[in-house]
């Protein structure tokens, strides 16, 4: 049997991992700032997420949904004080693609609507409603078409009042990421997602924050909705939340009330996902990696918008993306199997950051000088 063939992949197997670093089988040491695509947020094999997890197993692994698991409200009670938001109510599933069809599907039921508003270059998942409201045709299979999905322009204010003024009433939600990922790194102005909370209230809809990847501290607050200093009804999120063990949840704003079997899996919230979720928590918390993700980020960002070669540096805190010159076409490629260095990507010409939030001065350093010792090298 052959694996089926959805990737385009690196000749590379990775066998070893610790912090920001990673080895392949010949011993070859590289630098991870892509993450495994934002998922390590508190380094790899960090020893305390090691320890719960292994502790975890020694007493039990699985059981479903159907008895109490108190690692499942420890869980919840820790998110939501480093979260900020510790009335809101947490329901725990396994990806993010899961997440926002949790989310969309919760906004559906609350509201009894159909609509749901998202914008260009958006990417949500790749489940039946996540991948609807994905702006991508590539994803969309026949069967995942559906007229209940409006795309409007991102951070376009009069655009979205527009919308709102002639099809209010049947709005369901607003899903929007703080910063697109998929799409290029595209931040989100906080005046935009001021409108869409203004919005959302005077039209009875669900302001959903879709944080899968710019969420859990990686832009220097644990959403980054919060620089906008407005609350969303729900927030997904997913990918660091395990830093590598699937886990994924949905923050539920304390106005929206559960109702049994509107919602439900079978392996989300298991106690081995708890423990490396929990242990995620108490990390992020004991080594302030957001202020850390938020100075080193800021560095970085400083740094690459004083290199002329690079275009359009944006982003916030670790995650952070730029342009690359057409005159620099294999600049990703030869960062990787020149300088061994991982970075990700967004077509066709954005090289995107997202490492772990513990990532150092020194690493950042070297990365900084590696990327301009590669860009000298393929311009001469």
């Amino acid at each position: 049997m052959r694996l089926f063939d959805v990737y385009p992949i690196q000749d590379i197997t990775i066998v070893k991992a610790k912090g920001s670093r990673v080895w392949d089988q010949n011993g070859q040491e590289y630098l991870d700032l892509y993450g495994g695509h934002a998922v390590i947020s508190i380094g790899h094999t960090h020893p305390h997420w090691v320890e719960r997890i292994k502790s975890q197993l020694d007493q039990i692994a699985f059981y479903s949904n159907s008895i109490r698991i108190p690692l499942q409200q420890e869980l919840a009670t820790k998110l939501g004080e480093l979260a900020g938001k510790p009335d809101y109510q947490l329901f725990l599933c396994n990806s993010g693609a899961e997440a926002n069809e949790n989310a969309l599907k919760l906004a559906s039921f609350h509201t009894g609507r159909k609509k749901i508003i998202a914008f260009t270059k958006a990417f949500h998942g790749r489940t039946s409603l996540a991948v609807a409201a994905t702006d991508n045709k590539n994803y969309i299979a026949p069967v995942n078409e559906t007229e209940n999905v409006i795309f409007l322009p991102f951070n376009d204010a009069a655009a979205l009042s527009e919308c709102f003024q002639k099809q209010g009433s049947e709005i369901a939600a607003v899903i929007i990421e703080g910063i697109q990922g998929v799409g290029g790194i595209h931040v989100a102005e906080d005046s935009f997602l001021q409108t869409i909370r203004s919005l959302c209230t005077q039209y009875g809809a669900l302001y959903i924050a879709d944080s899968v990847q710019c969420g859990y501290g990686r832009s220097g607050k644990f959403f980054s909705h919060d620089y906008a200093g407005v609350n969303a009804d729900i927030y997904s999120m997913a990918k660091g939340m395990g830093n590598g063990f699937p886990v994924a949840g949905i923050l539920i704003a304390p106005h929206i009330p559960a109702k049994h079997f509107q919602l439900g899996t079978t392996f989300g919230g298991n106690h081995l996902a708890c423990a490396a979720a929990l242990a995620v928590v108490e990390v992020i918390e004991q080594e302030n990696l957001m202020n850390n993700a938020l100075q080193i980020g800021n560095w970085l960002t400083e740094q690459l918008k004083q290199i002329p070669d690079l275009k359009n540096v944006r982003g916030r805190g670790l995650m952070i993306g730029f342009d690359v010159p057409a005159a620099l076409p294999e600049l990703k490629k030869n960062l990787l199997l020149r300088q061994h260095i991982f970075t990700g990507e967004a077509k066709p010409n954005v090289i995107r950051l997202l490492p772990s939030l513990a990532l150092t001065q020194t690493d950042a350093s070297k990365f900084i000088a590696s990327l301009q010792q590669e860009i000298q090298s393929s311009s001469s």
